[in-house]
């Protein structure tokens, strides 16, 4: 599960110029001045290609001196304009799920997609850097892909096809103890859906999905419970649940959860006319 988000308005290319411009009266204005010219170049290079490590180089030669991009990103100037940006991308967001993996809740962190220990010439560049949970950030850590698969994340930026559904769930019988599965949509083939397997796999979607899936399944079989007790419809209900969800992702837990029921047409038989387990 990954969210489609816009690109942030801080132009990245505009951003390196105003960090250069704010050196020029420090002790690192002579470095980061003989350094602009190949830092544009390999920013523009990132846009180009997505971010993509694949085709997205590191920079040997400015490894020993990494921390002077680090401290950029870890004690910007209170107000310097690349401080300005991290607290908008930080703070000043609207998202109420994770944009990586799609869990409810507003993610307070934010991740550099290619990682600022790899990267450091990128710690400030807007378009490397959104909002992420704790639980996502800790599980990608510096991870970026290998020899096989060269870019394990999906990018919320520049992956165009995240704005449509990516993950399909599947629950099996029998529903008064079901088993699900987590895959790939059917409509991705190829390099996309090997990119959607890498990256539930690297931030272990499935696994974290499990205690989601188990709670939300008792918590439905008990509404549709009530509902059939005071001769509501329960299968309007459901229909009417998946498609308020939808907003503002197809990809968040709750919309795959509801669109998998109502798809289910055996499920959804048997929330409107089995037995149903009492839950507590």
């Amino acid at each position: 599960m990954v969210m489609r988000l816009p690109m942030p308005e801080f132009c990245s290319l505009d951003m390196l110029v105003q960090v250069i411009a704010e050196r020029q009266g420090g002790i690192n204005r002579d470095y980061f001045n003989s350094v602009a010219a190949e830092w544009k170049i390999r920013t523009d290079s990132y846009i180009k290609y997505g971010g993509s490590p694949k085709f997205v180089s590191t920079w040997p030669a400015i490894e020993e001196d990494k921390n002077k991009f680090l401290n950029l990103y870890e004690s910007p100037g209170i107000k310097s304009a690349h401080g300005a940006m991290l607290s908008a991308l930080r703070d000043d967001h609207p998202l109420s799920i994770c944009p990586a993996c799609g869990e409810f809740g507003e993610p307070n962190t934010l991740d550099h997609y290619l990682p600022k220990t790899k990267y450091p010439h990128f710690s400030v560049t807007p378009a490397n850097l959104f909002p992420m949970c704790d639980a996502c950030q800790s599980l990608k850590s510096s991870k970026t892909g290998s020899a096989l698969e060269p870019r394990y994340f999906l990018h919320p930026y520049f992956d165009l096809f995240t704005s449509f559904q990516i993950i399909q769930l599947t629950i099996s019988p029998p529903f008064n103890k079901p088993s699900f599965n987590l895959m790939p949509h059917p409509i991705w083939g190829g390099w996309r859906k090997g990119l959607i397997v890498s990256h539930m796999r690297e931030l272990e979607i499935e696994r974290r999905y499990v205690k989601f899936f188990r709670n939300e399944y008792k918590r439905l079989v008990r509404l549709a419970d009530t509902m059939r007790r005071k001769n509501q419809d329960v299968r309007g209900m459901l229909e009417s649940n998946s498609e308020t969800l939808e907003y503002p992702t197809r990809n968040s837990w709750e919309y795959i959860f509801y669109s998998a029921i109502v798809l289910n047409s055996d499920l959804m038989n048997y929330l409107v006319e089995e037995e149903l387990p009492p839950y507590p």
